[in-house]
């Protein structure tokens, strides 16, 4: 296998710096540059340096099965441990594949697949000047390539339930049931979502994600995903040929996309926020949302949760909706698990209960494979209200119970605004006496706030309107 990792890896690093894809060392203190950047941490620190190239398997049951290539580099001041054999064998990355469509104003993940094991890092110059070291290490500086052949390798893929992300921790070698045939363990994605007929104007963008041990332990596991545009090309084979254009945005996940291109290719939508959210002790969750118009009063609402590398994962998210708020066409969309991960895949039920919409799955304590979400996974929630946005308060319920952390995670995003109370002219969100007294005050005056039918005078009028409204 080696020496294919070899042959495969020369052709992918000279097509990788063909197609200009390392984006240059970013500003000295900073992480990122234009397109991610290649800026390092102290200690070892593994990034996606490219995504390359994509092979195709073909179609069974209404889905696609795909590999993508990923060409790692080593942008820290240590060298990063890459052992698969011996006392150490668990000391190397494992390497995530996903696929994501923008549609419609909504970035979502329609595929994921098993985890790549890493083996034998060679010593190339895709990142920059390499300090090359043996197999068994990735050097400073250093770049290894995996083509999509060998990503897509099935009995080098393992299940990504027995990694532990926060802390890059598995057991190796892996254990797994045997792989299906054809799509077994690979990118899998549903033929449906691929259909341009199916899919007009839709953008794809695939993902690469490394997950190991000593990144981990040195805090240099939130910049270890990339991601890069995707083509739809002709249907053959009995699949859809998807291809990789434009350059690799290293260091940033594939959900910084929907801002980076939710108005069109190249074209920013800055109404999309995504927030990084630390949960103490554990990992990182990745929050992006937006509102825009549904109609005349009517707004959407629409929420992406991307978990970078929270062990603790989430059982719930819900959103406060004030009194008098009307609710509607509450969903949610997620990716299965595949290929005999022990997780369940059910959809999260979403309601409006309690002035809240809420969504979730089952409790850790009721079943420890519910549908959480779980690491290297994005998912989607969203509803149409009719009252303008404003920012929220939100919470994140944690799937996990740790006696040390937090159970749920507060976060500011955006959602349904207090509605206008009529009458309520002392603002405390009831119409009573306070509210009838400012009005008798104002008797005869032009006062705009008791004003309440705008005719230029407080009188009768505004008098029946406000009693009309009391204890509103």
């Amino acid at each position: 296998m080696n020496s294919l990792h070899g042959i495969v890896g020369v052709g992918v690093v000279i097509a990788a710096i063909g197609l200009g894809q390392w984006s240059g060392s970013a500003t000295a203190g900073d992480r990122r540059g234009d397109d991610g950047g290649i800026a390092g941490g102290i200690g070892p620190d593994v990034i996606v340096g490219a995504l390359p190239d994509v092979s195709k398997y073909g179609t069974v049951g209404g889905i696609s099965a795909y590999a993508l290539g990923t060409t790692s580099c080593n942008i820290g001041d240590e060298v990063l441990a890459w052992y698969d054999s011996g006392p150490n064998a668990n000391q190397h990355p494992v390497i995530a594949q996903n696929l994501y469509r923008l549609k419609d104003g909504r970035l979502e993940m329609v595929g994921m697949s098993w985890l790549k094991h890493g083996f034998c890092a060679l010593s190339q110059t895709l990142c920059g000047p390499c300090q090359a070291t043996n197999c068994d290490t990735l050097g400073i500086g250093c770049s290894d390539p995996y083509g999509s052949g060998l990503n897509g390798s099935q009995g080098g893929l393992g299940p990504k339930s027995q990694v532990v992300a926060s802390t890059g921790e598995f057991p190796y070698p892996f254990s797994a049931p045997p792989a299906p045939a054809t799509i077994g363990r690979r990118l899998q994605v549903p033929i449906t979502d691929l259909d341009p007929a199916l899919n007009p104007g839709a953008l794809y963008f695939g993902e690469g994600h490394y997950v190991t041990p000593d990144d981990a332990l040195a805090g240099n596991d939130d910049n270890n995903a990339s991601y890069r545009r995707m083509t739809v090309g002709t249907f053959t084979s009995g699949a859809w040929t998807l291809a990789f254009t434009g350059p690799t945005v290293q260091q940033k996940a594939a959900i910084y996309a929907w801002q980076d291109h939710g108005n069109g290719v190249n074209n920013p939508d800055l109404e999309v926020q995504i927030i990084e959210v630390d949960v103490p002790g554990d990992g990182r969750f990745l929050v992006g949302f937006k509102s825009w118009p549904a109609g005349e009063d009517l707004w959407y609402y629409e929420y992406a949760i991307f978990n970078m590398n929270s062990h603790r994962s989430a059982q719930a998210f819900e959103i406060p909706v004030p009194a008098g708020v009307t609710v509607t066409e509450i969903g949610f969309h997620g990716v299965p698990h595949h290929s005999g991960e022990p997780y369940a895949t059910n959809p999260w039920a979403g309601n409006l209960s309690g002035g809240k919409v809420l969504w979730r799955t089952s409790p850790f304590e009721q079943n420890a494979n519910a549908n959480a979400l779980r690491w290297g996974t994005l998912f989607n929630f969203r509803f149409k209200a009719d009252a303008p946005p404003a920012m929220v308060d939100a919470e994140l319920s944690l799937f996990r119970p740790d006696p040390l952390g937090p159970p749920s995670m507060t976060i500011m995003v955006v959602g349904p605004s207090q509605p206008e109370i009529v009458g309520d002219l002392d603002g405390d969100g009831t119409v009573g006496g306070a509210d009838l007294a400012i009005l008798l005050a104002a008797w005869g005056e032009p006062e705009p706030g008791p004003d309440l039918d705008g005719d230029g005078t407080v009188g009768g009028a505004d008098l029946a309107i406000l009693l009309a409204a009391w204890g509103s």
